[in-house]
């Protein structure tokens, strides 16, 4: 009678081939797989190619907009910011595809991005709504090299300038890869070297797609739903604010931009 040898027992048979298998599984197949993400990484950070998505996107994103129902009970975003300008308006990634629909028209504004290639789509795409974009990292001042390394400390300049200059801020309060929905230092110390206040701020349409493995479950907003857009009370920051202060009003950042957030989630039906 023949007898039915599984993978593993044949393996563990003979540690000769079990190398040559794992050999011959690793190496070709993971360095074609390697070389095809590096193809298709350079082929999409190609000019042609930002300028093609950018153009994609914006086109989605107005028709999203426009087929959507405000929810009643929203914030006027447009008579708080008016009546708080130049000031930083803060969310949560994964709701600053829809950041540019709710800011005036008539209010210059400029919004901090990453230096990471691929956030040259997202710039694409912000600049076309009239917002001029900035390129650094707003997370964490205290970790100083690091920060420096991705134009952190510039950027802050930068927005410091434009917000004494008259100009609003668009930030995204979280730092990429940490804790999604803890804010971070990077516009505490903004507000705080600026003068300038914080607005708190939430997006959310009833109808989404979350995108799975995102590390901030980022939410593409769909049409023919319901929107809901919430600002809070404008948060200052003392300019002789110590490190005891700055964590405290991170922290009151934290639960403001929530609470905006959870309010405007209960306002389209998406939490009860």
């Amino acid at each position: 009678m023949s007898q039915t040898v599984s993978d593993d027992e044949y393996l563990e048979a003979d540690p000769a081939r079990q190398s040559d298998m794992e050999g011959s599984v690793r190496r070709e197949p993971s360095g074609r797989r390697r070389k095809r993400r590096g193809v298709f990484r350079r082929l999409m950070r190609s000019q042609a190619a930002v300028g093609a998505i950018g153009t994609a996107v914006l086109g989605a994103l107005r028709f999203v907009h426009a087929s959507q129902r405000l929810a009643p009970g929203s914030s006027d975003v447009s008579g708080l910011l008016h009546s708080h300008h130049p000031a930083i308006v803060a969310m949560w990634h994964g709701q600053h595809l829809l950041a540019p629909f709710y800011r005036p028209r008539d209010l210059p504004y400029a919004a901090l991005l990453s230096r990471s290639a691929d956030a040259e789509i997202n710039a694409r795409v912000v600049e076309a709504f009239g917002i001029s974009t900035l390129r650094g990292s707003g997370g964490r001042p205290g970790k100083a090299r690091r920060f420096r390394e991705k134009g952190g400390a510039r950027a802050l300049v930068a927005m410091r300038r434009l917000l004494q200059g008259g100009s609003g801020i668009f930030m995204i309060a979280d730092i990429p890869k940490g804790t999604p929905r803890e804010a971070g230092l990077g516009i505490v110390t903004l507000a705080k070297i600026s003068g300038r206040p914080i607005v708190p701020a939430a997006a959310v349409t009833s109808r989404h797609h979350v995108v799975a493995g995102s590390w901030d479950r980022t939410r593409i907003p769909l049409p023919f739903g319901r929107l809901a857009v919430i600002a809070g009370e404008p948060i200052s920051v003392p300019a002789d604010a110590d490190e005891a202060v700055m964590e405290e009003k991170r922290r009151e950042i934290t639960r403001a931009i929530e609470a905006a957030n959870l309010a405007a989630e209960r306002l389209v039906g998406t939490l009860r």
